[in-house]
């Protein structure tokens, strides 16, 4: 089962959206909520503050 791109869970078969950039890549959204996020507004996983690849990041910095 692939991650979701932004977020990082893993999506569920069936369910979730597929985006292909120009350039060839394969991006994997598991809800339009991350979609929105990444394409939309542009932000980043790392500092928005429900996503998996944030919740490493600040574990990282207190240890």
């Amino acid at each position: 089962m692939p991650l979701c791109s932004f977020c990082g869970k893993t999506i569920t078969k069936g369910t979730g959206k597929v985006y292909v950039k120009t350039d060839g890549k394969l991006l994997h959204f598991c809800k339009m909520k991350c979609e929105k996020n990444m394409l939309k507004l542009k932000r980043k996983p790392r500092t928005t503050k429900w996503t998996d690849e944030y919740q490493k990041v600040k574990k990282g910095i207190k240890a």
